[in-house]
């Protein structure tokens, strides 16, 4: 046998064993026999590297070091899901469901492991590229450390699409992470706080060699993308794992939510005898047919609902509240807590949230408060044990100035929080909405963080965001740790933001309300800053989904002469204030006015390209049919219960190429 056949055949060896070891936990040898195996191989692809393989099992070992992770936008985003805690919530969620969709209704229940989430893409059966769920639209790209995960597959198996992406989550086993802590302990160390963190952790670590040691797994859920073959979640599952990937066995298929509460009931109890972190169930439509039917929301799939075990609950002692000024002004009381240990972490604070919820819970200095993880992340107090209340407690009186400038508060009818008017000399203020400015779904200044945008606000060289592009090196590479060629890149990248789109500049201005998806509504209807700032209210009142309280605060944003100075030097700096030639090159008013209902399977165009063409030519895309829709599209397997309900209504239905024929 020559070497590039025994370096191929300790390659599909050490792969099947690895396969077997980590993906079935049924192991055939020793772990002996498998690094000895190893070794040779090792050996071998040193003496002969023109048999190079990037898919060999020798690469787990890990070795790449990298300084900066490139972050890549998502093919697809990265949705998060909504959450439920209750049964009620979980009916309600299904009243909604069966709104929008035609035919009995199926569930896949699948536990939700509580790690990291990541998304692997595979191309003709290699994996080619890892990254982390970033904000969503973006993440970094980790693939030099998925690598080194022996439950990720580098080499697929069996009937695998030629290109496509599947999702998960990068857990930390319980007994691994134990042995982990041991070690640490042994060498005189800090032990790791819990399971998530660490494996959230371990995907940035700049050296992959160190990754490799870490007994990090990888559980998949989710093939992203439209795939003929495969028509339900369930059947998602399973032919995953017919691929070589490590999909969780749990999973119940069934047809009611009650159903569906029987497992979660179940795991409630028993998912404390499991190897992973949990935290819930996720359940989802099971048809990826009627998923596409029922879309997203802005934030998350309208099919899927994440069921939150109840959270671990703790009593400490609240020593004081304190109260922070955010960008926007609005004051937010704080409790100081005892340290207390809490899922993991040591808690100190939780938001009070306004002087409402203080009333509400009677909370005190001094009182014993019961404190729980909102979703497992956000401490907040649900309540005070009045039991232990002293005779001297004195009731708590909601601060009337602000701490930071001492301006009298104000409250608006109606609003649940105290605000600051000192927008323009309040220091907090004017860091947020610098930070807001410069913030990745904004600006997104590479260069420039919080912290560099505070020190330059205290050191006076900015007042606004609108200062920022007056700074030369010069000013700021004398800042505390401020090197010439970071100075260097904080200019540069201040004056590459000027290529920003309109939305997203506008999004940056931080007006009240005017959140990413309301930024783009604006800018659509109005394309320029100047329009904008003209509107009246009852003009803004007419635009798509923009209600009274945006139009006020749009109004109000625009009546202030300190912002009317600003968006002037944006735009004499070279800002994108208005849309672009290309975008407006792709707007049409064409079906102003009418609204479509799409459904069913297209082959023309995709469902989203449908949509997007109706979005960009002035349509509105609803969910549902009612007199209001003036079309629906039909593609195939259009379900029967609508198509009737359009019959009924005389609702026209076309097809994708009519609606194509429409735009030409």
């Amino acid at each position: 046998m020559d070497a590039k056949e025994q370096i191929l055949k300790l390659r599909d060896e050490l792969s099947q064993h690895n396969y077997k070891y980590y993906v079935l936990d049924t192991p055939s040898i020793s772990d002996f026999e498998f690094d000895s195996k190893l070794k040779q191989l090792q050996v071998l692809e040193s003496e002969y590297p023109q048999f190079y393989d990037a898919s060999s099992p020798t690469l787990r070992v890990g070795g790449a070091v990298t300084k900066n992770f490139d972050t890549i936008v998502h093919a697809q985003r990265m949705y998060s899901l909504d959450n439920s805690y209750s049964k009620d919530d979980l009916m309600d969620w299904e009243t909604r469901l069966r709104k929008l969709v035609d035919g009995p209704i199926e569930y896949t229940c699948e536990l939700k492991y509580d790690g990291a989430s990541i998304s692997l893409t595979y191309e003709n059966g290699l994996l080619v590229q890892a990254l982390t769920r970033g904000d969503g639209t973006q993440g970094d790209n980790v693939t030099a450390n998925i690598k080194t995960i022996k439950s990720v597959p580098l080499k697929l198996r069996g009937d695998y699409p030629s290109k496509f992406e599947i999702r998960g989550e990068i857990v930390l086993p319980f007994k691994g992470f134990h042995a982990m802590n041991v070690e640490r302990l042994a060498a005189g160390e800090e032990p790791y706080k819990n399971p998530r963190n660490t494996a959230s952790g371990s995907l940035k670590l700049q050296d992959s060699a160190e990754v490799a040691k870490r007994p990090l797994e990888c559980l998949l859920y989710s093939i992203v993308g439209e795939n003929s073959t495969i028509k339900t979640q369930f059947e998602n599952l399973e032919k995953a794992r017919s691929w070589g990937f490590k999909v969780p066995t749990i999973a119940k298929l069934t047809d009611s939510i009650d159903g569906v509460l029987e497992f979660i009931n179940y795991w409630d109890v028993h998912r404390h005898e499991l190897p992973y972190e949990t935290d819930g169930v996720v359940v989802k439509v099971n048809s990826l047919f009627q998923q596409a039917e029922l879309g997203y929301t802005a934030k998350a799939p309208r099919w899927a609902m994440a069921y939150k075990f109840k959270a671990e609950q703790v009593s400490t002692c609240l020593e004081h509240i304190s109260y922070q000024v955010g960008r926007t002004g609005a004051i937010t009381p704080v409790a100081n807590l005892q340290p207390v240990e809490l899922a993991g972490t040591i808690v100190k604070r939780a938001s009070l949230h306004n002087a409402d919820q203080i009333e509400k819970l009677d909370v005190r200095i001094g009182d014993w408060v019961y404190v729980e993880k909102g979703g497992e992340i956000i401490p907040k107090i649900m309540g005070v044990d009045l039991s232990s209340r002293t005779p001297d407690s004195t009731k708590t009186l909601y601060i009337s100035n602000c701490p930071e400038c001492d301006t009298a508060l104000v409250r608006k009818e109606g609003e649940a929080q105290h605000y600051c008017p000192n927008d323009m000399g309040c220091s907090p203020q004017i860091i947020g909405r610098i930070q807001h400015y410069i913030s990745r779904k904004a600006l997104d200044i590479e260069g420039l963080g919080g912290e560099t945008v505070a020190l330059l606000v205290h050191e006076g060289l900015i007042h606004d965001y609108a200062d920022l592009y007056e700074l030369t090196t010069d000013q700021i590479i004398h800042l505390d740790r401020m090197a010439e060629k970071s100075a260097d890149n904080l200019v540069n990248g201040v004056q590459a933001s000027k290529e920003v789109p309109f939305e997203r500049v506008l999004f940056g201005l931080g007006i009240r309300y005017v959140g990413e998806t309301v930024a783009k509504k604006l800018a659509k209807h109005y394309k320029s800053i100047e329009a904008l700032s003209k509107a009246s209210l009852e003009d803004l009142e007419t635009v798509d989904e923009i209600g009274i309280r945006i139009a006020e605060s749009v109004v109000d944003f625009f009546s202030k002469e300190a912002n009317i100075q600003m968006v002037s030097r944006l735009i004499l700096y070279g800002l994108q204030l208005q849309l672009s030639e290309e975008a407006l090159s792709k707007q049409t008013t064409q079906l102003q006015g009418l609204r479509f209902v799409v459904s069913g399977v297209f082959e023309t165009v995709s469902r989203d390209e449908l949509k997007a063409l109706i979005d960009s030519n002035g349509g509105k895309v609803v969910s549902s049919i009612s007199a209001k829709t003036s079309y629906v599209i039909a593609g195939a397997n259009m379900g029967p219960s609508k198509r009737t309900k359009a019959e009924t209504l005389k609702v026209p239905i076309i097809s994708e190429l009519e609606f194509l024929e429409m735009l030409a």
